[in-house]
């Protein structure tokens, strides 16, 4: 069975990976994985990926990630981001961020949001891949506050798929909207689902 691609639209930063496009889709048809649904055509996205209980969420990612020529980014503490380390981090997506500012992650990923003409931005609702009672719930504020939309895409490793959700907007009723986004991921399609 051969693997699909949805289409990337033009406003939508990408790479120009030959090689490692070649590799993202040759690793998902050998692992035998399917990508579902439309992908936006918007410069600007933050992509939550769920459910994230495993560290093959991380290769499935950079699979699809390579075989889209997706330009995406990601956050990580700004001690990691020194030295030739910091300049990887950086050239393959990585963001700084300060834990200690005054205006936290939240305002800061608003800054880089109103800095740049085009971001996508993927984050882990969970936070860890143990299992959490509740997701932060930073991303709906970044969302909400820089009004950038939210793209929730599912890690099926049930049926081997991973699926672009339509895009909601963030508004002020952030809690109903999260219990919403929530109900789209079900732990039967998680790697390890006692973890989600």
């Amino acid at each position: 069975m051969s693997t699909s691609f949805p289409v990337i639209p033009d406003n939508v930063p990408q790479t120009k990976g030959g090689f490692t496009q070649w590799l993202g889709k040759k690793a998902l048809a050998v692992c035998g994985w399917q990508l579902s649904g439309t992908f936006p055509n918007e410069p600007k996205l933050l992509l939550i990926v769920a459910p994230h209980t495993s560290n093959w969420d991380f290769f499935v990612g950079l699979a699809a990630k390579w075989a889209l020529n997706l330009r995406v980014s990601f956050l990580g503490k700004d001690a990691v981001f020194k030295g030739p380390i910091g300049w990887w981090m950086r050239k393959i997506g990585g963001i700084a961020i300060d834990r200690s500012a005054p205006h936290g992650v939240v305002g800061q990923m608003v800054e880089e949001f109103n800095s740049r003409d085009e971001l996508l931005l993927v984050i882990a609702p969970e936070g860890t891949r143990k299992k959490v009672p509740e997701w932060k719930k930073g991303f709906m504020f970044i969302a909400r506050d820089a009004q950038i939309p939210v793209l929730p895409v599912e890690f099926d490793f049930k049926h081997k798929r991973i699926v672009f959700y339509p895009t909601c907007h963030i508004d002020s009723d952030v809690e109903s909207q999260l219990q919403t986004i929530k109900a789209l991921f079900s732990a039967e399609k998680a790697k390890r689902p006692h973890c989600f």
